[in-house]
C-alpha cells in the first residue's frame, strides 16, 4: 500500500507542475499567475476539489504520442466562494500553450454538465492559443461541444469568463456566449484571427493589443464588461461579483447581512438636480447614496457611458440598476447605450434580480450615424427587454423623460410596477423649446411671444403632475426619501408573479 500511496503522490506532484518549472517561471515573468494559482486565489482556502488531474490526450499524429502531460492543458473542478459552490475550469498556458484538444474539451464539458445539473455558477479562466492543430477536426468537435454547453446553460446558471492571457480562434466563442467577460490589461487579448493572419489577408499591420486588447474590448467593441490591472485584482473582483449573483435562475438573489438602514434619509439628494435643466449632474452619486453601504458593482463602465448599469443591494438583497447618465451626451439613448442596457436587463430577468431604473433622458440621439447604424432596432432591444421582464421593476424619474425614450425606460406602459418621479421631473413629448418651435411656427420671428410660449409650455408640461394625474406616475416623492421609497416598493413586490404567454422563445430584434 505504501508504494501505491507514494506513486499517487508522485503523479499528483507531476500533474501540479503542469508544463514544468521553467514554463511556470516564464508565466510569472509575463506578470501572470499559473492556472492553479489563479484557482487557489479565486476559491475559498482549501475548498478546491480537482477532477481529471491525470487525463492525457490520445493524439498520435505529428509525434504527439511522445509528448503527454497530465491534465492536458486545463485544470477543472469545483470549490466555494464565500461558502457557495462554484464550478471552474482554468486553461493552463504552460501545457501546450493551453490549446484545446479532444480530451481537454471533454474535461470542460464534464464540468459544464455538472454545473448545469447541480444548478451552480461556472467560471472559466482563459489563457490559451486556440485549437490544438495536431488534432484537427477532433479539436474542432470539442469546441462545438463546449459551445453547446454554454448555450444550454444560458439563463439557467451564471457563466463568467475571465480572459487572463491570449484567447484566439475558436476559444473566443465560448466566452462570447457567457453572461460576463472580464479582461486583464496588457496581458490579455481576444480575436478570431491574429495579427499575422490579418496582415496576410487585408495587408493591415496591427499589434495583438490594438487588435483585441482590453482597451479595445472595453471601450469600442463592448465584448468585455470590465478590465483590471492584473490577475490578482481581476480574481478578487470576481469574488466580489459572485456575492451579487444568484446560484441559478430559481434560487433567488443572495441575502447578505447589512447595517444600512432602509429608512435612511439622504438630504443631499434634494439638491442633486441643478436648477438649470441643461446642466449635468452625476447619476452615480444618486446610485451610491441609494444602495446599501455605497456598494455598487458597475458593468461595462468604459463603454456607452451615457447609461450606467450594475449591481447593488437593497436591504441586503441584490438589485440591478439601470440609469441614464446626464454627464455624458446629456444621458441620451443611442445604439450602444440601448444594447448595453438591454443585455443587462435580460440578464437580471433571467435570474430573478429586481430592476431599479433612474431616468433622466432627453430622447434618442439624432443623426445619420445613428440611423444608418440601426438605432431603431437597437432602441427596440431595450424596449423589448423591459417589456418582457417579469421581475419587480421600480422606476424613478429624476428630471427629463422625453419622447419615446420615456416609454422605453421602464415606464408604466411597459409594465413598470412602481413608478415614482421627483418634483424636478419633466415628462413630455419633447423639451419646451423644441415643442414651441413646432406648435407656434408662425410666431418664430417674435422672440417675446416665443419666450412667453416656452414659459407656458414649461408651466403646463415641465413637471411630473400631468403624468401623475393620469396615473402614469404612482407618486411624486422627495429626493431625500428615494432609498426608503424604493426599498419599500421592492418589499411590496417581493412576491410578484407574472407569466408571459407560452412561447418556444421570443424573437428579440437582434
Amino acid at each position: 500500500m505504501k508504494d501505491v500511496l507514494e506513486e499517487l503522490e508522485k503523479r499528483r506532484a507531476e500533474a501540479r507542475l503542469g508544463g514544468g518549472e521553467k514554463r511556470i517561471a516564464t508565466q510569472h515573468q509575463r506578470g501572470k499567475l499559473t492556472a492553479r494559482e489563479r484557482i487557489e486565489l479565486l476559491l475559498d482556502q482549501n475548498s478546491f476539489e480537482e477532477f481529471d488531474m491525470f487525463v492525457e490526450h490520445r493524439c498520435t499524429d505529428f509525434g504527439m504520442e511522445k509528448s503527454k502531460i497530465p491534465g492536458d492543458g486545463v485544470v477543472t473542478g469545483w470549490g466555494t466562494i464565500n461558502g457557495r459552490v462554484i464550478y471552474i475550469f482554468a486553461k493552463d498556458f504552460t501545457v501546450f500553450g493551453g490549446s484545446l484538444s479532444e480530451t481537454h474539451a471533454r474535461k470542460i464539458t464534464k464540468i459544464q454538465d455538472m454545473a448545469l445539473r447541480n444548478r451552480a455558477p461556472i467560471i472559466g479562466l482563459f489563457d490559451a492559443g486556440g485549437a490544438r492543430i495536431q488534432e484537427g477536426v477532433a479539436a474542432l468537435g470539442g469546441y462545438g461541444e463546449v459551445f453547446l454547453g454554454n448555450v444550454l446553460a444560458s439563463g439557467v446558471i451564471p457563466q463568467i469568463s475571465v480572459i487572463m492571457g491570449p484567447c484566439a480562434g475558436g476559444d473566443v466563442y465560448s466566452p462570447a456566449m457567457t453572461d460576463f467577460i472580464f479582461m486583464v490589461k496588457d496581458t490579455s487579448y481576444m480575436f478570431v484571427t491574429g495579427p499575422d493572419v490579418v496582415k496576410t489577408v487585408t495587408n493591415e499591420e496591427v499589434t495583438a493589443e490594438e487588435l483585441g486588447g482590453a482597451s479595445v474590448h472595453t471601450t469600442k467593441s463592448s465584448i468585455a464588461d470590465r478590465a483590471y490591472e492584473n490577475d490578482v485584482e481581476a480574481i478578487l473582483q470576481m469574488r466580489r461579483l459572485m456575492d451579487f449573483l444568484p446560484s441559478n435562475n430559481r434560487s433567488g438573489v443572495p441575502h447578505l447581512p447589512t447595517k444600512d438602514d432602509p429608512e435612511r434619509v439622504e438630504a443631499s439628494l434634494d439638491t442633486l438636480v441643478p436648477d438649470n435643466p441643461n446642466k449635468p449632474y452625476d447619476i452615480k452619486e444618486l446610485i451610491h447614496k441609494v444602495v446599501d453601504e455605497d456598494d455598487f458593482f458597475e458593468i461595462q463602465d468604459a463603454f456607452a457611458k451615457n447609461i450606467v448599469v450594475g449591481f447593488g443591494r437593497m436591504e441586503g438583497r441584490t438589485i440591478g440598476v439601470v440609469a441614464n447618465q446626464p454627464m455624458v451626451l446629456a444621458g441620451v439613448l443611442d445604439s450602444d447605450a440601448s444594447r448595453k442596457a438591454a443585455r443587462f436587463v435580460r440578464f437580471c430577468d433571467c435570474f430573478e434580480i429586481p430592476l431599479v431604473t433612474f431616468v433622466d433622458v432627453p430622447g434618442f440621439l439624432p443623426g445619420t450615424d445613428q440611423e444608418y447604424g440601426g438605432l431603431i432596432k437597437h432602441g427596440a432591444k431595450l424596449l423589448f427587454a423591459y417589456s418582457e421582464a417579469t421581475v419587480p421593476k421600480v422606476t424613478v424619474i429624476t428630471r427629463k423623460a422625453y419622447g419615446g425614450a420615456y416609454d422605453v425606460m421602464s415606464s408604466k406602459h411597459i409594465r413598470g410596477d412602481v413608478n415614482y418621479a421627483w418634483p424636478s421631473a419633466e415628462i413630455a413629448v419633447m423639451g419646451p423649446k423644441g415643442a414651441v418651435e413646432i406648435l407656434y411656427r408662425a410666431e418664430l420671428g417674435d422672440a417675446k411671444k416665443i419666450s412667453k410660449r416656452v414659459k407656458e409650455y414649461e408651466d403646463r408640461f415641465a413637471n411630473p403632475f400631468v403624468a401623475a394625474e393620469r396615473g402614469y406616475i404612482d407618486d411624486v416623492i422627495l429626493p431625500r426619501n428615494t432609498r426608503r421609497r424604493v426599498a419599500r416598493a421592492l418589499d411590496m413586490l417581493s412576491n410578484k408573479t407574472v407569466e408571459n404567454p407560452w412561447k418556444k422563445h421570443d424573437n428579440i430584434p437582434l
